[in-house]
């Protein structure tokens, strides 16, 4: 009976090992925190890891609360690669990386440049990709800076997001770097892919120039204006157009630093809500930084960072994430082609001029839908709810904490998930 117990006792302390990715050794030493989401992101407990890397937290009390496992390591925290723990899981398991200030194997894949014009003045979003594939693997953390990026002149940042791989989309912070409109984000590099996201506005007066440079190589840098807006590169050759109905993408490949990729826009052009609503799916298919879209009578700055709609959207909170999950996933979708499009047809672009790059056979057709829409057998319907009931309620947690949802906006948006989360599982239990 007592062993009964004991085992039992066990089975529901929330358990785990953390592994040192670069050294491919049990992580000792390092903090580990247990974080309650039903009141918040709340700590509950804190140990440290064993010689053996392995950590172990009482049962919680609220055993019908998700808990949050974090590890710090060299000052960077890491998060279980599964999300929330949600009732019933009780192990989780971390890999955690070193830390220097640089690292070999960074490469910046992709920046897309989203404008569009209401009219009375200029808003931006710049998405940024870094690939970190540092061997042995190490995560990139400095005050000073991890990755620079260069704005167009008179911009004014309205807010800034990072993504870790495998995260969710968190608040960072910009600052000013030593040469006019460059900036400094210190949001850690963690081996993989880094997402950034800046939105921005600027004055307008029906027509602006940019001169964009690169800093580093880049594989795919892009430009999106919706139909309503022209758009004029100084050097033709620099661009390949890519088909929309939407919107004119114009994508120049292998981006060398100090390329000089100026350009002008023209017009005023909003993007429309389909487009928008077609990427929130993307998104979510995708892993981008999926989000919402705003509402129409924001009359902040940069109008909510994208194309007003009549009615408010109540999710309006996240509307920076639905154009970087579009952007990100419909450009990163284009720019595949026009790789492969330039393998298969080399001579597609003619002397000075731009032109039309199109999935003209089956198999670059074929490769472009399993890229937006990769095939996948089916999952259980409840599975699905659950593991998107993790990410919304870890991402409303973290938007409490740094205060970006008032109390009013988090206490609706809680009750919600939580009524859908017990309906979920009441329905996987009666499944089962």
């Amino acid at each position: 009976m007592l062993s009964f117990f004991s085992a039992f006792a066990a089975a529901q302390s929330i358990t785990g090992t953390v592994t040192n990715g670069t050294t491919g050794k049990p992580s000792s030493g390092d903090e580990v925190s247990l974080l309650s989401l039903s009141q918040g992101m709340q700590e509950i407990g804190t140990t440290k890891t064993d010689a053996q890397g392995k950590f172990s937290f009482p049962a919680p009390t609220d055993t019908q609360a998700p808990h949050m496992v974090r590890v710090t390591h060299q000052g960077v925290s890491y998060f279980p690669q599964g999300g929330p723990l949600m009732p019933g899981s009780t192990t989780a398991d971390l890999t955690v990386y070193d830390a220097s200030s640089k690292t070999d194997g960074l490469s910046q894949t992709v920046e897309v440049d989203r404008l569009q014009s209401d009219g009375k003045q200029l808003q931006g979003i710049a998405l940024y990709a870094v690939t970190n594939k540092s061997q042995p693997p190490r995560t990139v953390a400095s005050d000073k800076g991890t990755f620079e990026i260069v704005l167009p002149d008179g911009a004014e940042i309205e807010s800034a997001e990072a993504k870790a791989p495998g995260g969710q989309p968190i608040a960072t912070e910009t600052q000013p770097g030593s040469q006019k409109n460059h900036y400094l984000l210190s949001y850690p590099l963690r081996p993989g892919e880094t997402q950034f996201q800046i939105a921005y506005h600027m004055p307008y007066s029906g027509e602006a120039s940019f001169a964009p440079k690169a800093l580093r190589d880049v594989q795919h840098f892009v430009i999106m204006v919706p139909k309503g807006m022209t758009f004029e590169a100084k050097d033709k050759q620099q661009f390949q157009q890519m088909s929309d109905a939407q919107a004119t993408i114009m994508v120049a490949t292998n981006v060398k630093p100090g390329q000089d990729l100026s350009f002008r826009v023209g017009g005023n052009g909003i993007f429309q809500p389909d487009n928008q609503q077609a990427g929130q799916g993307s998104a979510d298919s995708g892993g981008a930084m999926g989000g919402s879209q705003a509402a129409a009578n924001d009359s902040r700055p940069g109008g909510g960072l994208g194309a007003p709609i009549d009615a408010p959207d109540p999710l309006h909170d996240y509307r920076a994430y639905i154009l970087g999950g579009f952007a990100l996933v419909l450009v990163m979708g284009g720019a595949y082609i026009v790789s492969r499009s330039n393998r298969l047809h080399p001579a597609a672009v003619g002397a000075g001029t731009s032109g039309n790059v199109e999935a003209d056979s089956p198999e670059s057709a074929a490769a472009f839908v399993d890229f937006v829409e990769p095939t996948a057998p089916a999952r259980d319907r409840n599975a699905l709810l659950l593991e998107a009931m993790k990410e919304e309620l870890f991402q409303l947690e973290l938007d409490r904490q740094q205060g970006t949802v008032t109390a009013e906006e988090y206490d609706k948006a809680k009750a919600a998930l939580d009524e859908t989360l017990k309906r979920a599982l009441a329905r996987s239990k009666a499944s089962s």
